[in-house]
Order: C-alpha cells, then structure tokens, then sequence
C-alpha cells in the first residue's frame, strides 16, 4: 500500500496542518512516511502545497510526481495539480472556494464544503478537518480512531475546549464521504 499526496491552498487554510496530522497519524500507524511541505514567499494568503507518503513499505523518495490522491483547497491548486492525479485516483475539492467541476473520467472526485461546514459550526479554522475527516475516510489508509486520539492530544490545558468542535467537523468531513 502506496498512497502518494499532494495537498494545496493557500497559506492559512491548513493545508500543513492536514499533511503534518496524516504523517503523525502514519508514524501511529507503523507507516513509512513522508512530509515536505512547499511555502510561497507569502506567510498568510500565499501558496501552501505539501506532499505526503504513506506507504506500508520503505519510501525511496520524497519526490512526488504523479499523487494517487490530491487535496485543493482553492482554484490554483486544481489547476495546477489536477491533471497530474493517477488514473484510478482521488481528487479531495473545497467546493466552497472552488466551483469548477473535474472533467475527467479516470478519476474519483469528492466535492467537500469545507468552508460552509466550518462556518455552520461556528469556527472558520476547523475547514482543514473537515477535509482531513473526508480524506479519511475516502481512503481508509489511516484509522479515525487515530485521527481522533490526536485530536485529544493536539489540544490540551486552555485548548481542550476546542476538542469537540475538531470532531464535529472532522465527523462532517467523514460523512461528506459516506457511500
């Protein structure tokens, strides 16, 4: 098992934040795994790509050219990264920010509201996982069960009130995916 990913957007929608909590999730796992992340010149509003690797066997290279799945979080990422998706693969969209449909054929596309499902649940900043709860479970490759032992364990002390809101969105992200 292979899974190669490239996520995207723009600086601030938690673009890094969705990689980083895969590859802690693969390491919990036993994976092998992979980050690189990628920053524009920009630090809020610029562009944000990273690649993750998770693989059940050794990794020979950070590279990726071809993702088995890629996660946009706005048009330039689509753009960019949308044709570079292996036939058979996963394309993950913000259909909150992105309006364009994917016109091909060889591949699986999830349409996700990130944005709509953070503001319906009150906070903005959750938009990342939503989408994180829609890779997820699309893909099977890591267990919710370990996506949520880490949320428990990124928030903690004064921020362990954020804890059931990073559920509830990360739930709306899985159920957005539900066949």
């Amino acid at each position: 098992m292979k899974h190669e990913v490239i996520l995207s957007g723009f600086g601030g929608q938690g673009v890094m934040s969705i990689g980083k909590n895969l590859v802690e999730a693969g390491v919990e796992e036993n994976l092998q795994v992979s980050w690189v992340p990628s920053y524009g010149p920009e630090m809020r509003g610029g562009t944000a790509n990273c690649t993750v690797i998770l693989s059940t066997e050794r990794i020979g290279s950070p590279l990726v050219e071809h993702p088995s799945e890629i996660v946009v979080m706005n048009r330039a990422a689509l753009a960019k990264f949308g044709s570079l998706v292996q036939t058979g693969g996963i394309i993950f969209i913000n259909s909150s920010i992105v309006p364009d449909k994917v016109e091909r054929e060889d591949v699986t596309v999830y349409y996700v509201p990130c944005d709509e499902i953070a503001r319906e649940l009150g906070n903005p900043k959750v938009s990342n996982m939503v989408m994180l709860g829609a890779y997820v479970g699309a893909t099977a490759v890591l267990s919710v069960s370990t996506i949520e032992t880490m949320i428990h364990n990124m928030f903690t002390g004064t921020k362990a009130k954020l804890i059931a809101l990073n559920m509830q969105a990360l739930q709306r992200g899985l159920a957005c995916v539900k066949h």
